[in-house]
């Protein structure tokens, strides 16, 4: 059996696989540079992991939708009607409070995380001989990785990070529940290694892809929510291997691997410094994005004093927010069981 990539060996490990590990190579190298790094250069990580990565990767699924015709044929309906449900939905939500709204959203988001780290996992597992036991331990794997480390944010005492906004979870603070959570997820990341070793011996085939992005999700995730409570530490975890990921799978799922016919107008970016103008056209939409936040909403990293824009957040918030939100919810569709 070969290795299961998505796209090549190499590709895969720099783009989708190797975020997870690249990222805590460099903190633990440059831990004591992070604070500077933060306190000193703090528009420039700014720009660049939220509106470089976190920002852009939210449009690249317009490469899978929008942007294909004949992926927008065959979903034409979900595609119209699902952004103006997000919006009349985070209206509402707002409508009873920004805090009601941002809170909403980061448990959506949460969920997107998680989903997509599972996606992957069940993608690179395509070509396995599945049974129930080895599928239900390989999801009951993947949701321990990643939903240890948050619950362990809800329970813990208070983190110096959020999703979105301060105060945006629920949270109980009770070490006993701590400890039982521990306890169970070193268990199942066990049962998971015992059962890995063993079927790779018997079957003479370890599944590299596979077992790395566990590993890395498994490693992200708990170095950057619960063994350090840093601000920047969180995002470059969070936004790295999340969005860096996602737009190379677009880009190597929906760019690379259609013929000239199928892609239409895309087809450009198959040719020299296609991988660029792709990137280039994120970065662009991604950005106009992100102006228009910071000058209608959090007038933190741009704004103009001569411009009030206040008193229109209830519009401004919903209405930006529809991208992401859309995002969110389009994923679960667009990418199906095994075939992401």
């Amino acid at each position: 059996m070969t290795q299961p990539w998505i796209h090549k060996s190499k590709t895969d490990f720099l783009f989708i696989i190797g975020p997870s590990f690249f990222v805590l190579a460099f903190i633990f190298l440059f831990q004591d540079f992070i604070t500077r790094i933060e306190e000193q250069y703090s528009f420039y990580t700014w720009l660049f992991l939220i509106v470089f990565i976190d920002v852009a990767h939210v449009y690249a699924t317009l490469f899978k939708t929008y942007f294909v015709r004949k992926e927008f044929e065959k979903k034409k309906k979900l595609l119209t009607i699902l952004p103006l449900i997000c919006f009349s939905v985070g209206f509402v939500l707002f409508a009873f409070g920004s805090m009601v709204f941002w809170s909403f959203l980061a448990y959506v988001a949460v969920y997107h995380f998680i989903r997509q780290q599972y996606g992957f996992m069940r993608l690179y597992a395509r070509q396995e001989k599945k049974t129930k036991r080895s599928v239900f331990i390989d999801n009951l794997t993947i949701y321990a990785a990643t939903g240890y480390p948050m619950l362990y944010w809800f329970l813990s005492s208070p983190r110096k990070f959020n999703w979105f906004v301060e105060n945006e979870f629920f949270r109980f603070h009770n070490e006993t529940i701590l400890t039982i959570l521990l306890w169970i997820y070193i268990v199942i990341l066990s049962t998971y290694a015992i059962y890995t070793l063993y079927t790779s011996i018997k079957n003479h085939f370890f599944n590299i892809p596979k077992n790395s992005i566990i590993l890395g999700t498994a490693l992200s995730w708990y170095f950057g929510i619960v063994y350090f409570n840093d601000d920047l530490i969180f995002t470059l975890l969070n936004v790295i291997t999340h969005g860096i990921p996602y737009m190379a799978l677009v880009y190597f799922k929906e760019i690379d691997s259609k013929t000239d016919s199928e892609l239409g107008v895309l087809r450009y970016l198959k040719e020299y410094k296609g991988i660029f103008i792709y990137a280039v056209i994120l970065l662009v939409i991604a950005s106009t994005e992100e102006f228009l936040w910071e000058v209608l909403v959090w007038n933190e990293n741009i704004s103009f004093a001569a411009i009030n824009f206040s008193g229109w957040e209830f519009l401004a918030v919903p209405l930006l927010s529809v991208p992401q939100f859309t995002h969110y919810l389009l994923d679960g569709f667009i990418w199906k069981s095994g075939k992401r």
